[in-house]
């Protein structure tokens, strides 16, 4: 089943028809989760948008879209957090914590700056100065992009071996249906999740008009590194040691036949072969 199918079912089936018994509900009615009143989610047992109406929310963490909903239902218990780790991740290393107060003690390293700053730019000159460039200046365009973007890339912050913990989210499956109100300031965010039976989704109704970004912040996957203290982390690399290869060659096994070994290697004369070339050409040369 595509994305685009199930997207067209699911909003054929929240919508409520005009002629809709609207008598005994309060608010809206009838309600359709294409109204710009209320915004619907289908989310997975995990956390992670199915559907929505915006296509760049598909895929994403819900808590990092709205962080008041996902922190109600975190507390009401229909979402509970676990923590993982990947003990094979990787962090940036640690900054190196420079002084910037040394160039004010004397002009003389802020006069040291400014001749490397120029004899930089002259070198840098004099390297991608060429006479071709003063009839064709698309090449030298091209040549200071590719020189930027090469230059960027060597910005990149290195990387290093680390533990990582990140948190994650199951749904609790006997948990069919709850409902809550989110008090955010001068508003009041109302909203309903109900799961949908057999199957892992859940379907989240919010309303639409009222933010609580400021008093809810978002909640995320991000990880964060493990911080040993120095007993643990000298054990762990002890336990942890890079592979090496082995302290001595083994290129020979009194069971191995070497006679078994191909000849690839070897380069023969085939005889036949030969004359049947040497023939062969002096019978053109004659005919020639």
């Amino acid at each position: 089943m595509s994305l685009e199918m199930l997207e067209r079912r699911l909003w054929a089936i929240t919508f409520q028809p005009d002629d809709t018994d609207c008598t005994d509900v309060e608010g809206v009615c009838p309600l359709s989760c294409q109204s710009l009143d209320v915004n619907c989610f289908l989310v997975d047992s995990n956390g992670f948008i199915v559907i929505s109406k915006e296509r760049s929310e598909v895929g994403r963490f819900f808590g990092a879209v709205d962080g008041s909903v996902m922190a109600s239902l975190i507390k009401s218990g229909m979402f509970k957090k676990v923590e993982l780790f990947d003990y094979q991740g990787m962090c940036k290393t640690g900054h190196s914590h420079s002084n910037g107060a040394r160039p004010l003690v004397s002009a003389f390293y802020g006069l040291t700056a400014v001749i490397k700053w120029f004899f930089s730019h002259m070198l840098m000159f004099f390297l991608e100065f060429n006479f071709c460039g003063l009839w064709y200046s698309d090449y030298i365009v091209d040549a200071k992009a590719g020189y930027h973007t090469s230059h960027k890339a060597k910005k990149i912050d290195p990387l290093q071996p680390c533990d990582t913990e990140y948190p994650g989210f199951m749904l609790d499956f006997s948990i069919r249906e709850t409902n809550s109100l989110i008090k955010c300031g001068r508003c009041q965010k109302m909203f309903v999740v109900q799961a949908i039976p057999e199957s892992n989704l859940v379907l989240m109704v919010i309303q639409a008009d009222c933010d609580c970004s400021r008093q809810y912040p978002a909640i995320t996957l991000e990880p964060k590194e493990i911080k040993y203290n120095a007993s643990v982390k000298c054990n762990r690399m002890k336990s942890q040691k890079v592979r090496r290869r082995p302290k001595s060659c083994h290129s020979y096994h009194p069971k191995e036949n070497a006679k078994d070994c191909g000849g690839a290697s070897e380069i023969s004369l085939s005889l036949a072969l030969f004359l049947v070339s040497l023939f062969t050409s002096l019978a053109l040369r004659r005919w020639t």
